[in-house]
């Protein structure tokens, strides 16, 4: 879904670098986890942060490339102060030894301890700079591109979000290919698994798409489903086509889930999107 899409691309960012040993584990930890427990140090010499950031902070200054860090800190806190209170913190350079010294990951640590309100942008910035801007732009959604993927024995499957309704694109998308009639379409529901096994039946034979909609309504049919998608062979008609969509659910079949083309299509966000 779409509020997986940065982390995903942040993780296959960091999978590469640690491949070439470019990432210091202590500090991945640290950004995951944060300081485990309290640290030694001197009290938190300002008002504005709060005494869980400055352990953070004290935590930060026991590895490595952060030295010194808990220190310069107190000696030059209202270099830092500008950080905290800028609205695009993320975008702020770093008192100048600092900005000299780390590396972009590592300013990902400094960000999470005084604004960590901020670091999901600092992380499409990374993302950006070591992958390219096309990793968290997603690409616009493509139904004929993965209508190709599909064959008669390969359902297509849409994972449904709260909001989304793809019945409406399929439609439109049988009416380019010229399968509108031959298009049937039901939602699921109590008592509709006969006549959607009847719909797929006459479909196979004749070569038309089936619509199954809402799968996750149908938790008693859903062994049937799973047997039926089985047994789809390539003695049915070569322009079958059997779609599906589902909420997330633990009834639907995962045999479907691993065998089928996957799709999602939520409904847009911000004034870009719509």
């Amino acid at each position: 879904f779409e509020k997986h899409k940065l982390l995903f691309s942040f993780m296959l960012t960091i999978k590469i670098l640690q491949g070439y040993n470019a990432v210091d584990a202590l500090e991945w930890r640290f950004l995951l986890a944060g300081q485990s427990g309290d640290v030694k140090g001197v009290p938190n010499p300002v008002y504005w942060l709060t005494d869980l950031a400055w352990n953070e902070i004290l935590g930060l200054s026991q590895m490595a490339a952060f030295k010194g860090f808990d220190e310069y800190f107190v000696d030059h806190t209202e270099e830092f102060k500008k950080i905290f209170d800028s609205v695009e913190a993320h975008e702020e350079r770093l008192p100048e030894r600092w900005e000299m010294s780390l590396n972009e990951f590592q300013r990902l640590l400094v960000l999470k301890s005084i604004r960590p309100d901020k670091l999901t942008n600092a992380i499409q910035n990374y993302v950006t700079m070591k992958l390219g801007k096309p990793y968290i732009e997603p690409p616009p959604f493509d139904l004929a591109k993965s209508f190709k993927d599909a064959t008669i024995n390969t359902p297509l499957l849409f994972v449904l979000s709260p909001g989304s309704d793809p019945a409406a694109d399929v439609m439109k998308f049988a009416e380019e290919m010229g399968m509108i009639k031959k298009f049937d379409s039901i939602s699921l529901g109590q008592g509709q698994g006969k006549k959607a096994q009847k719909m797929i039946e006459d479909a196979s034979i004749r070569g038309g798409w089936v619509l199954l909609q809402n799968c996750h309504l149908a938790v008693s049919w859903m062994p049937e489903l799973e047997r039926i998608c089985e047994n789809l062979n390539d003695q049915m008609h070569r322009d079958f086509r059997l779609w599906l969509t589902s909420m997330p659910s633990k009834a639907f079949p995962a045999s479907v889930v691993q065998n089928g083309v996957k799709m999602t299509n939520e409904p847009p966000k911000g004034l870009r999107a719509n």
